[in-house]
């Protein structure tokens, strides 16, 4: 087993202060998360990142790692001194639905230190949708009482919501001490759906709300998108085609001819993607927004059109 200097890991001075490990660990995990680098290099240097500052951003983890002392070298052999397990400081956590986000468990040397066997800790990994806690269990196996669980609102835009989004968040747990958290929003999250983030330190579970944003064009029914679409009169009386943004893209939309404010057009399998596979639909409403101001020319066309029209809106009254 070969000893991991977390230190050279984040390229940090061992008198670095938290807000330096921070800001060194969101410098790293930007460059190396498998979101945005593909290769098995950043794959493999971002779980020695996260490893490096799940110890030391955690003022206890961190104490006892530095009690190792400062001579040991990247990559030397390594064993636990003798009753390292006998000070009180070792504990485990143990996953029941596979470690967060698919990222495989710490390292060897980890486990040696501080007990952790199966699945790496949801703060500095990377946490998803489900993955639930199964408890955490001292040195010696005994169980400890789970803390009770906690709840946040989480808000997320239409689009992201749509599309699916990485993001990165800080939260403080009860003695204050931040940690941050790579949450991977999954594409066609519903509003009110809820993420749960397993406890760390004998704190309680997290659970993280999802909630909407309001949207000035979008609304959102289930799978369903709805967009307002506003077009001309002669638009509406005559079709056309319009640009229509959707959250994953721009697409040309026909306009059927003698369209009313109001009215809805299904565009079938372009909406939130669904669980089981394929996608729910979009409705454009469309509303007939007539000029503020004209033109002279634009007068006497609309006054042209009034006198030669038989329209009457009000016919049917």
């Amino acid at each position: 087993m070969k000893f991991r200097d977390y230190y050279e890991v984040l390229g940090v001075d061992r008198g670095a202060s938290a807000e330096e490990v921070q800001k060194a660990y969101r410098k790293l995990a930007r460059k190396y998360h498998p979101d945005l680098n593909k290769t098995k290099e950043a794959e493999d240097r971002f779980k020695e990142i996260n490893e490096a500052n799940e110890v030391l951003s955690d003022p206890q983890k961190r104490q006892r790692y530095d009690a190792l002392g400062a001579n040991w070298k990247q990559g030397q052999d390594f064993q636990p001194p003798p009753d390292w397990d006998q000070d009180g400081g070792s504990f485990q956590w143990r996953f029941d639905g596979g470690n967060a986000g698919g990222m495989e468990g710490f390292s060897d040397f980890f486990s040696a230190i501080f007990g952790a066997s199966g699945g790496a800790s949801p703060f500095g990994a990377e946490a998803g949708f489900g993955g639930g806690y199964a408890g955490a269990r001292g040195a010696r196996g005994s169980r400890r009482r789970a803390a009770p669980a906690q709840e946040a609102q989480l808000d997320v835009s239409v689009e992201d919501a749509f599309n699916g989004v990485s993001r990165t968040i800080q939260l403080q747990d009860a003695s204050g001490r931040a940690r941050t958290i790579n949450l991977k929003i999954p594409a066609g999250t519903a509003d009110g759906s809820t993420m749960r983030l397993p406890g760390k330190d004998g704190e309680g579970d997290l659970f993280l709300k999802v909630k909407l944003q309001p949207h000035p064009r979008y609304s959102v029914s289930e799978s369903d998108l709805t967009v307002r679409l506003p077009i001309s009169p002669w638009e509406a009386a005559l079709g056309s085609k319009a640009d229509l943004v959707l959250p994953d893209g721009t697409i040309k939309l026909s306009i059927p001819a003698g369209s009313q404010s109001g009215g809805k057009l299904r565009l079938r399998g372009r909406g939130f993607p669904l669980k089981q596979g394929g996608k729910g639909d979009v409705l454009v409403e469309l509303k007939i927004v007539v000029p503020t101001k004209l033109s002279e020319e634009e007068k006497s066309l609309f006054e042209q059109l009034a006198r030669t029209s038989r329209f009457n809106p009000r016919g049917n009254a």
